[in-house]
């Protein structure tokens, strides 16, 4: 049998010499493929006495374990190297200017939206938190004090997935409050983010679509009370909307997981086709809102004797729509490259409080 050290060294050595995958695959083959050397040593194993098998087989067996963790080492090394060769080759400046003639994409209107809405709480102070879109009915329902036989749970309003033999029933999120739970499960107070996302109902006409997208508030602090999420949601109505005043009032309103529960309306006007928020003659209905429900911070483990909070939630598609004046939902849907040439903004523009949302 060959030396086993002089196999291993030379080896070892064209391993480290192989300047790409390709060669380093060579070597691999010829160590360690069906007719390599180390794999033709192990072959003659079978034809060793019992005393030799017992001496030699480790040392083979090491032999081939440190010449495949020497060709893996090596190969990940490569890799990397590659990757980093085709980064710098693919490299794109960004700063850059964009090249002349037409625009070849644009951001989507309620992409545009989810920017300018986290610039805006993002200067409030606001992280931004993410969970799944597919929930249980605890985090989407039951914990947000939603009692047995709501019309939500429903599903002529819910779409529901066939639950697996000895799993919970699962459903589309029909809003992404359910963030605010898991958010309230893993963190203490104070906390205070929004939870943009995707949520789903069973409805479909020019202002309503099965799936469509949604922002939520939440902030959970010992000394929060109504009049702070009044100034907080004024202060992103005029941020938003780019106006230097808005007339605001709040409705008494009901939902499961707050109490008191306010519809917030703003003032506007009509001029022509377009919609000016602010002031005028006539009141819209813009978001829901209101103090965290004491039994939803029980569901979470907080102590409503000493936290307090408030949340609110608005739909990203229709602020969308009253902003950017499009008059209905549904090509938001349609992948219509025109319509989003159209309505589409630059995607290298990034929206901030203090240099301008659109």
């Amino acid at each position: 049998m060959s030396d086993i050290n002089t196999i291993e060294k030379e080896a070892l050595a064209s391993i480290e010499s192989a300047g790409d995958l390709g060669t380093l695959e060579d070597v691999r083959v010829a160590e360690l493929g069906k007719k390599g050397r180390v794999s033709g040593l192990m072959k003659q194993l079978g034809g060793m006495s019992p005393e030799e098998r017992k001496e030699m087989g480790p040392k083979l067996n090491a032999l081939k374990t440190r010449v495949d963790e020497a060709i893996r080492t090596r190969k990940e090394a490569l890799e990397a190297a590659a990757l980093e060769a085709q980064l710098a080759r693919e490299k794109v400046d960004l700063s850059l200017p964009p090249a002349p003639g037409p625009k070849a994409g644009a951001l989507h209107p309620v992409m545009q939206v989810f920017e300018e809405i986290a610039a805006i709480f993002g200067d409030m102070g606001f992280a931004v938190a993410e969970g799944p879109d597919m929930e249980d009915d605890w985090h989407n329902f039951t914990a947000l004090n939603f009692p047995e036989g709501h019309p939500a749970r429903e599903t002529h309003d819910t779409f529901f997935m066939k639950a697996l033999e000895g799993d919970d029933a699962k459903v589309l999120r029909t809003h992404t409050s359910p963030v605010q739970i898991r958010t309230m499960m893993t963190q203490k107070p104070p906390i205070r983010i929004i939870a943009p996302g995707r949520v789903y109902r069973n409805d479909w006409d020019a202002t309503h679509t099965p799936m469509f997208h949604q922002v939520e508030g939440l902030v959970i602090e010992k000394n929060t009370h109504m009049g702070h999420l009044k100034g907080c949601l004024i202060d992103f109505v005029k941020a938003f909307f780019e106006v230097d005043e808005v007339e605001a009032r709040f409705r008494p309103h009901f939902f499961p997981f707050t109490e008191p529960s306010a519809e917030m309306d703003v003032k506007y006007t009509r001029k022509g086709e377009t919609i000016e928020i602010g002031a005028g003659d006539s009141w819209m209905e813009i978001l829901g809102s209101g103090m965290v429900h004491p039994n939803v911070l029980r569901n979470c483990g907080i102590d409503p004797k000493e936290y307090q909070g408030f949340a609110f939630g608005m739909g990203v598609d229709r602020l969308a729509m009253l902003k950017y004046g499009m008059p209905d939902l549904r090509p938001y849907f349609e992948a219509d490259p025109q319509w989003t040439r159209h309505y589409g903004f630059a995607p290298w523009a990034t929206p901030s409080v203090s240099g301008g949302l659109s």
